[in-house]
Formats: C-alpha cells, structure tokens, sequence
C-alpha cells in the first residue's frame, strides 16, 4: 500500500473507532462515517466490504492500542505486587479521562446478540489478553494459584469499568483496587 491509501485507511479507522465509541455500532452508520471522516463512500468501500468490517478492523487496532497502553502505565510499578496494584490506578486515570465512555468490547459485545458474531470474538479475544496479562503479573509473586487470583482480578477490573460506566461511580476503581490488596494479602500467607 502507498502513503495516502494507508493514510486513506487509517483515517477511515480513527473515526470508525472514534463513533462506534461514542455511539455504538449500531448507531455509527455508512453516512455518518462519509460525513466524519470526509472519506468518500467509494473510497471507504475500496477498502472494506462492509461496514461491519470497518466496525471489526477499527475494534482490533483499539484492542492493540488500549493493551500496549494498559501494559505500559502497568509496568511503570517496580515490584509484581505494586503491578497488580496499579491495573486498578490505571483504570481510575482511564475514568477520569476526557471522553470516557466506558470499555468499547463491553460496549459492543452488548450490541450483538450472536455469540459467534465477529464483534463478540473480538471483544471475548481482548478480554483473554487483558486475563492473559494479569495471568503474567500474578505468576511473578510466586504464589500457588496464580491462575485463579488472575481470574479474581479480571473480575474485579471488569466490575470496576462497568459501575464506572453505568453507575458513573469511578471509585470503582479505588474499590477494587482495595479488594485486591486483600487478595494479595490471603494469597501471600
């Protein structure tokens, strides 16, 4: 691909993922996807068959981005036990962020009422790497069950995002985060 038909492509993601975001799939129709981006419909359409394609394609790259972000304000913490911690920290500077609407794969997953539709296979494979990431923190404390405390934590890191964004209460966050500090403290006996 040439400069201007990745750029073409990358504008026509941006503000497919920016809508769906705000708006939801269903909402973010063909039209307001044209009128957003100043892409053509004829353009847009060299480049994706659908708009359930553009819908799919702009969720991957949100599921690259949002876990390279996650993992890298996680790691900044200097022992395994501050990582874990500071998933729930990172969650609450994410709800405090300007334009937060809660997780995009929740979000979506909620809109599709087939279960092997191809927006809830991707929201269902950004939750196993968000699990398959917490799995890594938790089986550097040495511990004996690392698998089910990474469950736990899935868990409560979910909990957290969806009364933040249902209930509006980004305490949540600072709720579980305490939570899990009790974990650490049952499992470290």
């Amino acid at each position: 691909m040439d400069r201007i038909t990745t750029n073409t492509r990358q504008k026509i993601l941006a503000t497919a993922e920016e809508l769906i975001y705000q708006n939801g799939i269903h909402a973010t129709g063909m039209d307001l996807l044209v009128k957003t981006s100043g892409v053509a419909r004829k353009s847009i359409y060299r480049h994706f068959e659908s708009k359930d394609e553009v819908a799919a394609a702009a969720l991957n790259a949100r599921d690259v981005r949002w876990l390279d972000w996650f993992r890298r304000e996680c790691d900044k913490a200097d022992s395994p036990e501050e990582r874990v911690l500071n998933m729930f920290t990172v969650l609450r500077t994410w709800f405090d962020s300007e334009g937060y609407r809660g997780c995009a794969f929740i979000n979506t997953a909620g809109e599709v009422g087939d279960s092997d539709d191809p927006i809830r296979k991707i929201a269902k494979h950004h939750k196993q790497k968000l699990l398959d990431y917490t799995l890594e923190l938790t089986e550097q404390l040495n511990i004996e069950q690392p698998v089910a405390l990474a469950r736990q934590l899935l868990i409560l890191m979910e909990g957290a995002i969806t009364i933040s964004r249902v209930m509006g209460d980004y305490s949540a966050a600072d709720n579980a985060r305490n939570i899990a500090q009790l974990l650490l403290k049952q499992v470290a006996r």
